[in-house]
């Protein structure tokens, strides 16, 4: 694991915990010589998680849409910024970059991008590690959709046990390491056998 992809809010949040989080994961990412790929913004967790890299002397690539850099929110100070045509464009710019995905607290943008990539986990496309930072219990209502899907048969136990979860950067940075991919059929109601991801 040398890049991880790190998501998180372009809002610092309601809580001084977040933006601690922030930091200590952008430090602790420089420390352990890992490259931080994130979306290359100098506002909310964004700015925080990114600052707190560059200021260990770490490594930081920032990819972002052209059309969000002409709104002045690209962080200018980064190893590396890549400008990009559109989302869709990031998020694979990002995802093709990483070896490893992180989510900090954030909003639907946040959500949106870690469960896609949990989603191409689940699926077989790739066999990255995916976990949540769940600060201050931001993620616990996530996490219970998540064993509802699960006793609802939308989501097989061993696909939610993939996603790992700490309430720290150190404990999922130290997950993220071990990870030991797998990959178990997607359709609950066919036999593994037939299944095709």
């Amino acid at each position: 694991m040398q890049h991880v992809c790190v998501y998180c809010g372009s809002s610092p949040g309601a809580r001084p915990e977040y933006a601690a989080a922030a930091r200590d994961c952008g430090r602790l990412l420089a420390e352990r010589g890992l490259t931080l790929v994130y979306g290359g913004g100098n506002v909310g967790l964004m700015n925080v998680l990114a600052d707190a890299a560059l200021a260990a002397g770490g490594t930081v690539i920032g990819v972002m849409p052209r059309h969000l850099i002409a709104h002045g929110v690209a962080h200018q100070g980064l190893s590396q910024l890549i400008a990009v045509d559109s989302m869709h464009e990031r998020k694979k710019a990002m995802a093709d970059r990483a070896d490893a995905f992180l989510a900090l607290p954030g909003g639907v943008g946040t959500a949106e991008e870690v469960l896609e990539v949990f989603t191409w986990l689940q699926l077989g496309l790739h066999r990255k590690p995916v976990g949540l930072v769940n600060v201050a219990g931001y993620y616990d209502g996530l996490l219970a959709f998540f064993r509802h899907m699960h006793a609802e048969r939308f989501l097989k136990a061993e696909h939610l046990q993939m996603l790992l979860v700490a309430s720290d950067s150190a404990a999922l940075l130290n997950q993220l390491t071990t990870f030991v991919p797998g990959y178990v059929g997607k359709w609950l109601d066919r036999a593994e056998t037939n299944a095709v991801g």
